[in-house]
């Protein structure tokens, strides 16, 4: 292919290897069984959930990562995650100022009775 000043031009794609994707699939499989784990020895309490969320958001970011090619893409990465998760914790942080607020203001007229 050339352009209008009689250089060539060549289009770069890459092609991923299906061995990658065999790893990403045998660390999902792995991450799913020590998550059945978590159920099959019973474990309770903050442990319990703790170990729940960390699976759940190591496979997450495994499937983001590969099968949605953003390991590859810096740009993509920071427009699919950067933004939303900063809107995610702006909105957090404005539920937890209201539900502060809630909980004065319950306080002050139940409790104090004013």
């Amino acid at each position: 292919m050339t352009d209008n000043t009689g250089t060539n031009k060549e289009k770069k794609t890459t092609t991923h290897k299906i061995g990658i994707y065999l790893w990403i699939w045998g660390l999902l499989f792995v991450l799913s069984f020590f998550s059945y784990m978590v159920d099959w020895y019973q474990f309770q309490g903050l442990l319990r959930w703790t170990l729940i969320l960390i699976f759940m958001f190591l496979k997450a970011g495994l499937i983001m990562a590969f099968f949605m090619h953003l390991f590859w893409e810096r740009y993509t990465l920071v427009n699919v995650l950067l933004w939303p998760m900063t809107a995610i914790a702006c909105f957090v942080g404005l539920m937890v100022a209201e539900g502060k607020y809630t909980v004065f203001t319950r306080f002050i007229y139940f409790v104090l009775g004013e």
